[in-house]
């Protein structure tokens, strides 16, 4: 089996992304479908084996092409740039956003080359982001802005459920707001071509925005005005589009597999119901750049940072992800 070698970017040197990093690149479920490589400070990496006294031994390798990938070696693009004098596990620091910053970059630059066919990335931290005056709050606004990508769009996937959003990190009022057609159709363009990307066929669903999607206007208006105009509109354009369906139901529905994916119309609709489903494995996914990324999609837990005890599942299923789509994936 020719396995694609996906590039995973440690995150915060703080936080547990080197942690769950080291643990995935030796769990047996993501070696039978990837070969991964970690990116970043190789004695940060060196410090986490040793204190845990884990039975793996580094490799680093500045070309990734020549790698023979080996049981129970963790191999490492070196992005060395950790003064470990001053790393203090679990505590936000300038030096430490850097450096995620930098191995993000170097993510970016080994995808160029082709040297990975994907990248899975491990938490960052907005504080340590803003103490280093790197001037994005997260990785998607990083990625975005590495690879000259306006908007990209969001999808998360559990099992058979996957759910694009057609908005993110704003209000709740502000999310309602920007339920208008035009951006609904946009966004229903826009989650077509990013499953063709995918190599995924199938019929969008568009959830409800209002309890039972509005009934006819007893509960809201938005979907008489905004959201039926938009989806009769793609339909007629071709798309293969249906919707509204209310979203007490849509995310149960689409979990049987019914659709090849959901448009949740704002962040929290579709985050609470593949997350409360199943937390850990729900799993982010990029869309829009010339690049696969997936990504874990909790934070960098500072507090169990050092502790031996981060649960390495979502990286692990975010490697396991990103190498089934990468031999489909068409860039751009």
């Amino acid at each position: 089996m020719n396995k694609p070698i996906i590039g995973v970017p440690i995150g915060d040197p703080a936080g547990i992304g080197p942690e769950i990093a080291i643990k995935s690149a030796f769990d047996e479920r993501v070696l039978a479908v990837a070969n991964p490589l970690l990116i970043g400070d190789v004695n940060v990496l060196q410090n986490i084996i040793d204190m845990y006294k884990l039975p793996v031994k580094l490799s680093v390798v500045d070309d990734p092409r020549t790698i023979l990938f080996e049981k129970n070696v963790i191999y490492v693009y070196p992005v060395n740039n950790i003064d470990m004098n001053r790393l203090v596990l679990g505590k936000v620091d300038g030096m430490c956003g850097q450096a995620a910053f930098e191995y993000i970059k170097a993510s970016v630059e080994l995808s160029n080359k082709d040297y990975i066919k994907a990248i899975a990335t491990t938490p960052i931290n907005k504080e340590s982001l803003k103490a280093a005056n790197v001037p994005f709050i997260g990785h998607t606004e990083i990625y975005a802005s590495l690879s000259n990508t306006n908007d990209p769009l969001t999808m998360f996937e559990i099992e058979k459920l996957r759910v694009f959003f057609l908005s993110r990190h704003v209000s709740l009022r502000k999310a309602i707001d920007m339920v208008k057609k035009e951006r609904v159709m946009d966004y229903i363009k826009r989650s077509h071509e990013a499953l063709d990307r995918l190599g995924v066929k199938g019929t969008l669903a568009v959830a409800g925005l209002n309890p039972h999607s509005g009934e006819h206007g007893l509960f809201g208006w938005e979907e008489m005005e905004e959201i039926v105009p938009a989806i009769e509109e793609m339909q007629r354009q071709g798309y293969d589009v249906i919707g509204p369906v209310p979203a007490d139901s849509i995310f149960a529905i689409g979990l049987s597999g019914k659709w090849a994916a959901i448009l949740s119309l704002y962040h929290d609709q579709g985050h609470i119901a593949t997350k409360t489903y199943d937390f850990h494995r729900t799993i982010s996914i990029t869309n829009g750049m010339p690049f696969l990324r997936t990504s874990v999609d909790h934070g960098t837990a500072m507090d169990i940072a050092g502790k031996n005890i981060a649960n390495e599942i979502s990286m692990s299923e975010a490697i396991i992800l990103a190498a089934k789509y990468a031999p489909y994936f068409k860039k751009r």
